[in-house]
Order: structure tokens, then sequence, then C-alpha cells
């Protein structure tokens, strides 16, 4: 993986046989990126997608493997307990074979290129589980209130 920096915005463009969230991980990582948005396109050799089954409050995942163009690929970056958050969508096509799968990204492994855009926004979202979604949502803290005071009122819940 390589990328540069210009202002608030990455282009990285991620290697053949490297995993894309972990990429993307370890550029919010080294740049303390804990909030922004992310889009990117390339291609796959093999993508883990799912959606989330409302009454089992669980994804359901399939692997798609072969050449796969990445369609589109967006989402976000939080953060939970303090930890970096990625929240992305892919969609995955091979025209010449008729096939179309999108859905939540759980694993993503490129066979080509991936070139992505992280845009870092000034500020900081937390997330929480909703029991009554089943989700991970966005928490929106508090002016002055930081994630050590966060963590801190998660405990006091649990």
């Amino acid at each position: 993986m390589e990328y540069r920096v210009y202002g608030n915005d990455l282009v990285i463009r991620i290697e053949r046989g490297e995993e894309i969230l972990e990429s993307l991980q370890t550029v919010c990582r080294r740049e303390g990126i804990t909030l922004g948005s992310v889009s990117g396109l390339g291609a796959v050799g093999e993508a883990t997608l799912g959606v989330f089954n409302r009454d089992t409050f669980a994804y359901e995942q399939q692997t798609f493997t072969g050449d796969l163009e990445i369609a589109a690929c967006g989402g976000s970056v939080s953060t939970m307990e303090g930890k970096i958050y990625l929240h992305l969508h892919m969609v995955v096509s091979n025209v010449t074979k008729g096939i179309c799968h999108g859905g939540h990204l759980s694993r993503g492994v490129v066979s080509l290129t991936g070139e992505f855009l992280l845009h870092k926004i000034d500020g900081q979202v937390e997330r929480a589980y909703s029991p009554e979604v089943g989700l991970n949502l966005f928490r929106f803290l508090e002016d002055g209130e930081d994630r050590d005071s966060q963590a801190a009122e998660q405990e006091e819940r649990a």
C-alpha cells in the first residue's frame, strides 16, 4: 500500500494481495484519523459481503471469488471504544459473467489494484451498540466529552 496526504484528503493505492479493511485501518492509525469518509474502486479476487438479518440480529455473509471489479465502495471512519471503526459497503461485478453483488464489506482482497480516497473530518464520532437495532450506531459526543469519559459511561451501563 502507498498513499499521499493532501490537506484533509488522502489518496491511497492498495496493492495486489492486500486486504482493503486492514490497509485502511493502517492508514487511519498512522495518520491519526478517527473520523472520515471513504470511497474506492479497483479490482478484487475475493470479497466477503453481508446483509444484516433484522430477525436474528446477525450478518449473513457470502464470499465471492474470481475477476471482480469494484463497481462502488463507500463508507465511514469513526471510533468505537477508542479504536478505529470502519463501516464500508461494496458492490462487485463481472459483466462478462452477468454478476453483480453488493453489501456490507467484511473482507476484500485486491487482485490488481485498489484506488481509495479518504477524507479526514475534524471531529470525533463514537459508535455504540443499539440493542433495539442490533447494530453499532453513530454516537455524537457532547462538547468537551472525550473517549475516556465515554468509556467510563459505557462501563457504568454494563
